[in-house]
């Protein structure tokens, strides 16, 4: 069986810099049925444990995963604003909603067409 992982967005392990902020996060972001988003967040932070466990090995940094989970209609979990606000950037969760909606309503309309 052959699993592919998503893509991960990381900063490079990097010795020459000596910056105090020694941080890293890695994001992932998944459009769920609205029923499975809490089980799709757990998954996708038991599936990148060991990859932050190794990036902090190798790279002696703080990491941690951001599972980004949200439904197709746009529906959030509870702890979905915690996630965002630990992502570099102005996220707003309307603007996100927003584009799962849309997002939505294209497939629908390229299925029904």
């Amino acid at each position: 069986m052959n699993i592919s992982l998503p893509k991960l967005r990381s900063e490079k392990c990097d010795d020459d810099d000596d910056d105090d902020n020694n941080n890293n996060n890695n994001s992932d972001v998944a459009i769920s049925g609205d029923r499975n988003m809490i089980k799709k967040e757990a998954e996708k932070i038991l599936q990148y444990k060991d990859l932050t466990i190794e990036i902090q090995r190798m790279c002696n940094v703080k990491t941690k995963a951001i599972p980004v989970i949200k439904g197709a209609s746009g529906t959030i979990s509870k702890s979905f604003r915690k996630y965002v606000s630990n992502i570099l950037g102005k996220h707003e969760v309307k603007e996100l909603q927003k584009t799962a909606i849309l997002g939505t309503a294209h497939i629908l309309r390229k299925v029904l067409m």
